[in-house]
């Protein structure tokens, strides 16, 4: 059985200092090794941004998709190949901007895959413009004078557009973060997990000791029962979506790939996917 070490590279990753993002991949890796996946059974599917670059980080099947498409991509290698454990990520603004369109409609056919977006409430890659989930009145170099838009709820949207897998973490929060990644692979169904993921470099005000002092985590509430639709949503607002944990799972709805006709797995085996090496230099001739 494949380690954590197994699941890294060679490939040093280009994060600055004291990223969130460094916490989040290693839960990966972790959560990887501890449901018992070889680097083979993997694919990590991200789109672009900082947080876009996680895919080229891990030891396993990956691919670097263009902004917002995470998701189309991740659900078409997952609807390709039945077998494999697909994660997908990003982050707020890939997920939540331009790729909203694309979230909403993947929760809502609950296909199996986990969808990890890296929340830092700014766009860092492009040097630090306000995102949909930066706070009313945040200065950026986009909005000098203070953000006047009201900041974007993932969770609540999440609910509203039937997710059956709900979760929050804070990247300084291994342990938590890879138990959760741990239980969304073993979900069967689309499983949503944002991940409090500071920017160290462009956002100044959400910082690890700022989100330390705001958030809020569902272990302080014994009673809390993650299978309450109607629980979730009502804690998502008295917290001001600023818990972290398992927030909502609902086991009993089916997942697309159960649901889906006339799928045959033993007609995909029988079929020969050997390309030839002229064919494939053809296809990549294509793209230079």
């Amino acid at each position: 059985m494949a380690t954590f070490k197994e699941f890294r590279n060679n490939v040093k990753p280009n994060w600055c200092p004291g990223c969130g993002d460094f916490t989040v991949q290693a839960s990966i890796q972790r959560a990887a090794a501890n449901v018992g996946l070889e680097p083979e059974q993997l694919a990590v599917i991200s789109g672009i941004g900082c947080s876009g670059r996680i895919s080229g980080y891990i030891n396993a099947y990956g691919l670097h998709g263009i902004h917002g498409r995470a998701l189309p991509i991740a659900q078409g290698v997952k609807l390709a190949n039945r077998e494999l454990t697909v994660i997908a990520s990003g982050g707020d603004g890939d997920g939540f901007a331009i790729g909203m369109g694309h979230t909403v409609h993947a929760i809502r056919r609950n296909l199996d895959i986990t969808y990890i977006v890296m929340d830092n409430q700014i766009y860092g890659l492009t040097k630090g413009q306000t995102s949909p989930r930066s706070a009313e009145g945040f200065k950026t170099k986009s909005t000098p004078e203070g953000s006047i838009e009201t900041t974007l709820s993932p969770l609540e949207i999440a609910l509203s557009a039937g997710a059956t897998f709900v979760a929050q973490s804070f990247s300084s929060d291994l342990k938590q973060l890879t138990s959760l990644i741990e239980q969304a692979i073993q979900h069967k169904g689309f499983s949503l997990i944002n991940v409090f993921s500071p920017c160290v470099t462009f956002n100044k005000v959400n910082t690890y000791d700022w989100f330390k002092e705001n958030i809020v985590n569902l272990e302080q509430f014994p009673d809390y029962d993650p299978g309450n639709r109607i629980a979730a949503m009502t804690k998502i607002m008295e917290t001001n979506g600023m818990l972290t944990g398992l927030i909502y799972q609902d086991t009993t709805r089916k997942s697309y790939e159960d649901m889906a006709v006339g799928f045959k797995p033993e007609a995909l085996a029988k079929q020969d996917l050997t390309l030839p090496e002229a064919e494939f230099d053809k296809l990549l001739s294509e793209f230079r």
